[in-house]
C-alpha cells in the first residue's frame, strides 16, 4: 500500500531551532549590551538580531509549506531549475559585492540595497547546498570518481574563488560544504584524501603568499602568550578561565566590557562560558548535537536522494560553523571570522539560516 504524506512539521527540529535562537538573543543582548550603550541604545544589537529572526522565522515556516521538489522543476524557454537560477544569482552578487560592494574593516563582504544590506556569501551557501543536491540527485555515480568530483568542483569554483577575494572564511564555508556534501555521496573515499592533502598545501601557500595578515594569525595561534596582536583571542581565553565550572552568572561578564572586541559576534561563545561556564558551554553544544541528530533523522527518511541531500549540504553547514567557531574561541586553531550559527551577532546570517532549516523542515513534511 502506497504511504501517504503527512503534512506536519518535525516539531523537534522546530522547537530546538528557535529554542537556539531566543538563547543567542539572550547571549546577544548580555555580550553586546555594553558596546550598545557606548553608541547610544542598550537594545541596538538585540532588537536588529530579533528583527532578522522575525523574518527568518516567517521565512522558515513559509520554505518548509513549498515542495522542495519545486526546485528540480524547469522554468521558461531555457529549461532552467531554480537550482541554476540560485546558482547563476550567487555568482552575479558575488561579483557585484567586489565592484559596488560596502568595506567594513577593509574588506568589500556587503551589499547595500538601500532598504536593506546584506553578505551576498550567505546566498551562496544555499546555492552551494541546492546545486551540490541536484548534481548528486542527477548522477550520484559520478561521485564514484575523481573525475565526478572534479567537474563538480569545476562548477563550483568560480562562486568559490569570488568569495575567497574578500572573505576567506565564507569560502572555507562554502568549499567545505561542497566537499563534505560529494564525500558523503561517493561510495569511494580515498580519493578524497589525496584531494585534502593538496588543498592543505594549496591553503597553507595561500595564507604565506598571499597577505601578511593570514600569516600573522598562524602566529598568534603559536604564541597567543607573546604576540602583541593576540589581544582577542587572548581576553577571549582569560573569559573562558574565570568562568569556570559554573560561571558567574548572566549578565555578570567582565571581558564584555570592552576587552573582548565585539564580544556579541564571533566572540560570543567566550562570554557564554565566562557567564554560564563550562557547564553552559555544555549544554549548548549538546542542543547542536540534538539538532544534528533531527536533521540527520530526516535525512535519512527523506523520500528521495534530492530531499537527503538537502538536509546534509544544511547539516555540513552547521557543523562547519560550530566547530570552527569554538575552536577559534579556544585558540584551538588560527584565529577566522566564522561566527557561530543562530547564536551570534547577524539579522541576515539569521534569515537566511532560518530558511535553511524551512528546507530541512519541507523535506520532513514529505516522509511517507
Amino acid at each position: 500500500m502506497a504511504g501517504k504524506y503527512h503534512s506536519k512539521y518535525d516539531y523537534a527540529l522546530l522547537f530546538m531551532t528557535i529554542g537556539i535562537a531566543l538563547f543567542g538573543v539572550l547571549m546577544i543582548y548580555s555580550a553586546g549590551y555594553y558596546a550598545a550603550e557606548v553608541v547610544g541604545s542598550p537594545y541596538r544589537f538585540v532588537s536588529q538580531q530579533l528583527l532578522g529572526l522575525g523574518l527568518g522565522i516567517v521565512l522558515m515556516l513559509a520554505v518548509s509549506k513549498i515542495d522542495y521538489q519545486i526546485f528540480l522543476k524547469p522554468w521558461g524557454p531555457f529549461g532552467l531549475n531554480l537550482v541554476h537560477i540560485a546558482y547563476l544569482v550567487a555568482i552575479a552578487m558575488q561579483i557585484a559585492v567586489l565592484v559596488v560592494g560596502v568595506e567594513k574593516n577593509g574588506a568589500k563582504r556587503w551589499l547595500n540595497l538601500g532598504f536593506v544590506q546584506f553578505q551576498p556569501s550567505e546566498i551562496s551557501k544555499i546555492a552551494a547546498i541546492l546545486f551540490v543536491a541536484y548534481a548528486v540527485y542527477r548522477n550520484r555515480q559520478s561521485l564514484d570518481h575523481f573525475t565526478g568530483f572534479l567537474r563538480v568542483m569545476l562548477y563550483m569554483g568560480p562562486s568559490i574563488v569570488l568569495i575567497l577575494v574578500e572573505n576567506m572564511s565564507s569560502a572555507i564555508i562554502v568549499a567545505g560544504i561542497v566537499v563534505g556534501m560529494c564525500f558523503i555521496a561517493s561510495r569511494k573515499k580515498l580519493y578524497f584524501v589525496a584531494c585534502m592533502v593538496i588543498l592543505l598545501v594549496g591553503g597553507t601557500a595561500y595564507i604565506f603568499l598571499g597577505e601578511g595578515f593570514r600569516a600573522e594569525r598562524i602566529d598568534i595561534w603559536l604564541h597567543v602568550e607573546t604576540n602583541e596582536n593576540a589581544h582577542q583571542i587572548k581576553q577571549g581565553l582569560y573569559a573562558i578561565a574565570s568562568g569556570g565550572v559554573f560561571g558567574k552568572g548572566l549578565g555578570q561578564s567582565m571581558q564584555k566590557l570592552g576587552y573582548i572586541p565585539e564580544a556579541y559576534n564571533d566572540m560570543i561563545f567566550a562570554v557564554i562560558c565566562e557567564e554560564l561556564g563550562i557547564v553552559g558551554a555544555v549544554f549548548l553544544i549538546l542542543a547542536f548535537l540534538v539538532l544534528f541528530w533531527r536533521i540527520v533523522t530526516i535525512a535519512l527518511h527523506a523520500p528521495d536522494l534530492f530531499g537527503t541531500m538537502l538536509c546534509m549540504g544544511v547539516l555540513i553547514q552547521l557543523a562547519i560553523q560550530v566547530v570552527i567557531n569554538v575552536a577559534v574561541v579556544t585558540n584551538s586553531i588560527p584565529s577566522t571570522g566564522i561566527p557561530l550559527p543562530l547564536i551570534s551577532y547577524g539579522g541576515t546570517s539569521a534569515t537566511i539560516m532560518m530558511a535553511e532549516m524551512g528546507l530541512v523542515l519541507g523535506v520532513s513534511n514529505r516522509i511517507r
